[in-house]
């Protein structure tokens, strides 16, 4: 009969843990003739993009404001690593936020610290950078690469360049 290998309290040959402590004790040692345990396999790892469509991934891509987390995550991911089309619309839409950000955080206090600014040039540019992501959105679901003038440009050198 076993004894825990903390306390030295009596215990049986099929308990794991002690009922005196608590402590766990040691797995019994199988007989030498015993065929060995089976293993589980380990768990198969979730790929969280699984379920994700290419063309899906290249639409989320240009969502405005948000967009650049899609991107990023589709950058990343090895699922998209050599789908080239793809790669082109993360990019895309990674430079067309970066637009989105100058006109936000450089052209806009710019224009507003103008003496007499009464042209809102910030809230157009804004206007049309949504209108594009919304026209990108738009061929990205119809599975075409329309390369946008000097931001479509970078994107495909990016593309070339990975």
């Amino acid at each position: 009969m076993p004894f825990c290998t903390r306390c030295g309290h009596q215990a049986s040959e099929v308990d794991v843990y002690c009922a005196n402590c608590g402590a766990r004790q040691a797995a019994p040692a199988a007989p030498e003739d015993a065929p060995p345990r089976p293993t589980a396999p380990p768990p198969p790892l979730h790929d969280p993009l699984a379920g994700l469509s290419p063309r899906t991934a290249a639409i989320l891509c240009y969502v405005p404001a948000i967009g650049w987390i899609a991107a990023v995550i589709v950058l990343a991911a090895r699922r998209f690593k050599d789908d080239r089309m793809i790669r082109f619309h993360a990019f895309q839409g990674l430079y067309l936020f970066a637009a989105w950000l100058i006109v936000d955080w450089v052209i806009g206090p710019i224009a507003r610290a103008t003496p007499g600014h009464y042209f809102p040039i910030d809230m157009i540019l804004h206007a049309l950078i949504l209108g594009v992501s919304i026209f990108m959105m738009i061929k990205a679901s119809h599975d075409e690469a329309y390369v946008l003038p000097i931001i479509g440009e970078l994107a495909q050198r990016s593309v070339i360049e990975q």
